[in-house]
């Protein structure tokens, strides 16, 4: 058995399990919590179906992650028993910890995992994991959702299941079906750099690893799979949804989307700051013109370099040039509202003036982010890709 301490300087990178005479092609983790009741008859239901019906080598994982119960004595007792089972130990909860520490010590081609419970139908393994050995894919998914699948659960749970991917789909722009099956496969080659930009350690984890090898560009296959769901799962569910919701909330920041936005709020702060300074000695006119200038470069400047990741000067003249003139747009509609507003109030408030020029820009706000998606930033996008499009993958956030 390997342990993993609990110490700040190596929170979760144990040594590498004993390895076998030659590193196996797959690698089957486990991840375990207080699983006394299912794990010896699961691990051996497992282990008979690789060794009787399994064509690739094959290793299997017990992850237990600071099991309170028997969970580590059967598990020592199965890897004394079965040939090709290892155990691997850590002092902390947390599913996605589990697979962090056994995935990143692994030395199989690929490795996968699996819910103790066995609800996904093993005859699913072998689809799962081939396009990964072929070097088709990249990672590999079991699904409940696409069609071909098999799924016997309760209406909550089916319920719950596809709202959560539709969220993701409709604020992460997700391509996948099913990020919650505990049925999941990836090369060992396609986690460089990928389980390091893997904040969470829980139930999101999963969710996270595939939203982040999608920004990445790797190759996701799915597999529709005949699941049965279990009676006796102890999952906290309005525990675990809270937490996927700020896992979503926080995947959603880093979004191109979310940085235009954010960009957009202190432009207008700046932009109302500007508009009363210059509101009184220029006019309301001549004070929405200049107040915009400076803030449409300001603006620009930002996105350029936060929202589309352009850097370097190339092309620097070229895009405040096309920026300003989504400028001279923005200015049209604000001065045109402005107007509208003197004609049928000569003397209106300052902040009346300002609340009409703020909603006028905020209504020019999805043209701008149009014309600086799909004109100013095209070319540089383009030509700075993918590191544009990755910056969780390669930059993750303290």
């Amino acid at each position: 058995m390997v342990a993993v301490p609990d110490a700040p300087d190596a929170p979760d990178a144990p040594d590498a399990p004993a390895a076998a005479a030659a590193a196996p092609q797959v690698e089957v983790v486990v991840p375990v919590f207080d699983e006394e009741c299912v794990l010896a008859h699961s691990i051996r239901r497992l282990h008979s179906y690789l060794t009787a019906e399994f064509p690739l080598s094959w290793r299997i994982v017990i992850a237990d992650n600071a099991s309170t119960d028997r969970t580590a004595a059967i598990a020592q007792e199965l890897a004394r028993e079965l040939p090709g089972v290892e155990v691997l130990r850590l002092e902390r909860k947390g599913r996605g910890r589990a697979l962090r520490a056994a995935w990143s010590a692994s030395d199989a081609e690929v490795v996968c995992y699996m819910d103790v419970d066995l609800s996904t139908d093993l005859r699913g393994l072998l689809p799962l994991v081939a396009p990964l050995v072929s070097r088709h894919s990249d990672l590999a998914i079991g699904t409940r959702l696409a069609g071909g699948a098999t799924v016997t659960r309760g209406p909550r749970r089916e319920v719950i299941s596809r709202s959560y991917n539709a969220l993701l789909h409709a604020t992460l722009r997700a391509r996948f079906s099913d990020a919650q099956c505990g049925f999941k496969a990836v090369r060992t080659d396609a986690l460089s750099g990928l389980l390091d930009a893997v904040r969470d350690d829980g139930w999101f984890f999963d969710t996270e690893l595939l939203v982040l090898a999608q920004r990445a560009g790797l190759r996701i296959h799915e597999v529709p799979v005949d699941w049965v769901d279990d009676p006796d799962s102890r999952v906290d569910v309005v525990s675990t949804a809270l937490a996927d919701l700020r896992g979503v909330a926080r995947l959603w920041a880093q979004t191109r989307v979310a940085r235009f936005l954010g960009i957009g709020v202190l432009s207008t702060l700046a932009y109302a700051l500007l508009y009363l300074l210059g509101r009184g000695p220029l006019g309301a006119a001549a004070a929405n013109a200049l107040a915009l200038a400076v803030t449409a470069v300001g603006n620009t400047a930002a996105n350029r370099r936060l929202t589309f990741g352009v850097r370097g000067r190339r092309g620097l003249l070229r895009q405040h040039a096309a920026g300003a003139v989504v400028y001279a747009l923005t200015l049209g509609l604000t001065s045109g509202a402005l107007d509208v507003l003197h004609r049928f109030d000569p003397a209106p408030s300052r902040m009346l003036e300002l609340t009409v020029l703020i909603a006028a820009g905020a209504a020019a706000t999805v043209t701008r982010y149009v014309a600086l998606h799909t004109w100013v930033f095209a070319r540089a996008r383009r030509s700075t890709a993918p590191a544009a499009d990755r910056p969780a993958l390669q930059h993750p956030e303290p």
